[in-house]
């Protein structure tokens, strides 16, 4: 587990899972954190952002706005333009921000209202769209790993909030809120790190959820996904591209566990039955499509498999009314080099696939 010291922020710290070198964005650099133990005697700095003063405490969580540093803010109505938020915030990482509709930053900093060398960095970025937030969200969260072997956790938010040793994160609306803690305390421990960062962080990360604007509501075809078995933190949402396929969302992709059983669920859950049908005709084109009968208004069994060098998973995809939705093996823990037996002991069966679809479409 990485510690968080020094001047950089986000880049150094833990996140969900096998992140598979999906690093989370850190801050531009700003004025050294006060060290002074009067920081925040007068309630700390100001957020100067006219846009965003009203969504962020002066204080929480014994912390305060860092008195000594102003805001950076990019993008509409910011001092900076997007493409500095390339070059100075998200260090290589813009263009994933970007494709989910990314259209402003604010980044600034509290201090530790004791006077001890901790800060937080906190990252408020808005999208364009809910589902671009909350897929950011998701893709920060789970980090394209799996989400049984996260080390981050789920914490009481207004919307969506998880935390790991170092890192916090919220979703609400078009917002997602990115924190992170710094110390330049080089005696403190991992676990006086992660007690630290519970103590500031993530109430700074609750405080500043409760007061953005927009739904608390998961997007609708997140929020059609089957609960039970579900893992904690286990969805990852995807606007249009998905499972290897291109122009079919948005898509929900939940992560499931029963025992040594593993699988995911999929759905899409259109605003109209033609574009249900249309996303359906994305998966029964799809070659080795197979048709299965008795299952919603019409099923296909087909396999996806996103890369040459990945796992081979077969779903089980059905249409009814305005929801297309899926029961498909969980790649992550399939070794292509497997046997067939070690796979199959981690696998749902055909039939178990169409008997989980089936209660789930009533």
């Amino acid at each position: 587990m990485a510690v968080c010291t020094g001047g950089s922020a986000l880049d150094a710290c833990d996140k969900g899972g096998d992140a598979k070198g999906d690093r989370p964005p850190p801050p531009p650099p700003l004025t050294p954190a006060s060290s002074h133990t009067d920081a925040c005697a007068n309630g700390g700095g100001q957020d100067t952002d006219a846009l965003s003063a009203s969504f962020v405490p002066r204080s929480a969580g014994g912390y305060c706005i860092d008195p000594q540093s102003e805001p950076k803010t990019y993008g509409d109505k910011g001092k900076l333009t997007m493409d500095e938020v390339c070059t100075t915030a998200f260090d290589g990482e813009c263009e994933v921000y970007k494709r989910f509709g990314l259209d402003r930053v604010v980044v600034l900093r509290y201090v530790d209202g004791t006077g001890a060398p901790n800060s937080v960095e906190v990252n408020l970025s808005r999208f364009k769209t809910a589902d671009g937030a909350y897929a950011m969200f998701t893709k920060r969260v789970v980090a394209d790993g799996d989400p049984a072997g996260a080390s981050v956790k789920a914490f009481a938010a207004q919307a969506a909030g998880a935390a790991s040793s170092s890192n916090a994160y919220v979703w609400r609306g078009n917002y997602l809120v990115e924190l992170t803690f710094v110390t330049e305390d080089t005696k403190m421990t991992p676990e006086g790190m992660a007690l630290a960062n519970e103590h500031s962080t993530a109430v700074i990360a609750k405080e500043i959820g409760s007061r953005l604007p927009g739904p608390t509501d998961l997007p609708p075809s997140a929020a059609i996904l089957p609960q039970a078995d579900r893992l904690p933190l286990g969805i990852a949402y995807y606007p249009t591209d998905a499972l290897g396929m291109t122009a079919i969302g948005p898509i929900a992709v939940g992560y499931y566990a029963d025992g040594d059983k593993r699988w995911r669920d999929v759905a899409c859950l259109r605003s109209d039955a033609e574009g249900a049908k249309e996303t359906f005709r994305a998966f029964k084109r799809e070659k080795g499509a197979v048709p299965v009968t008795g299952l919603g208004e019409e099923a296909v069994q087909i396999t996806l498999q996103e890369a040459a060098d990945r796992a081979r998973p077969d779903y089980i995809i059905a249409r009814k009314g305005l929801l297309v939705a899926g029961v498909g093996d969980e790649e992550l823990v399939l070794d292509p080099s497997m046997s067939a037996d070690k796979q199959g002991a981690r696998k749902l069966t055909k039939n178990q696939k169409i008997a989980k679809l089936a209660a789930w479409l009533k």
